[in-house]
């Protein structure tokens, strides 16, 4: 039996990028320091290559693990893959006033709304954001 590992992300500034998706998922910001730094570079890695990775990771293991691995050029169109965030069910408010106060949180981290998608699918409805990280990929919030 397989299990999701990691889901990798190539970036332009992977801490600062590590940070926001530790944001938008509620995770504590995560650095390669203490016995994690020094498992590292017993490991032959120097602080050099962990200034070019970011993690960000639920700390209680129910949650995707991020890791951000610096890019070696910039991006260019739109992204082969992309993650589908869904807010929870219940809470105050409509779900549309759910999903617009989620919509302006992630704003105020760096994100950046590309457009708002509100259609149908064969029989299925469609309402939900599609959006950009700080460095430009795509992912949607519904």
């Amino acid at each position: 039996m397989l299990t999701l590992g990691n889901i990798v992300f190539y970036a332009d500034d992977p801490q600062r990028l590590s940070h926001f998706w530790a944001d938008v998922f509620g995770y504590p910001h995560m650095g390669f320091d203490g016995p994690l730094r020094d498992q590292l570079l017993a490991a032959g890695l120097s602080d050099a290559d962990l200034a070019t990775r970011g993690l960000a990771e639920d700390p209680a293991g129910h949650g995707p693990r991020l890791f951000f691995h610096h890019a070696d050029g910039t991006k260019a169109g739109r992204n082969r893959l992309h993650l589908d965030i869904t807010i929870a069910r219940d809470g105050e408010g409509t779900h549309e006033e759910r999903l617009d106060a989620e919509k302006d949180r992630l704003v105020a981290l760096g994100a950046s709304v590309v457009r708002l998608v509100d259609q149908q699918w064969g029989p299925w409805p469609e309402h939900y954001y599609q959006m950009r990280d700080p460095e430009g990929n795509e992912f949607c919030l519904q």
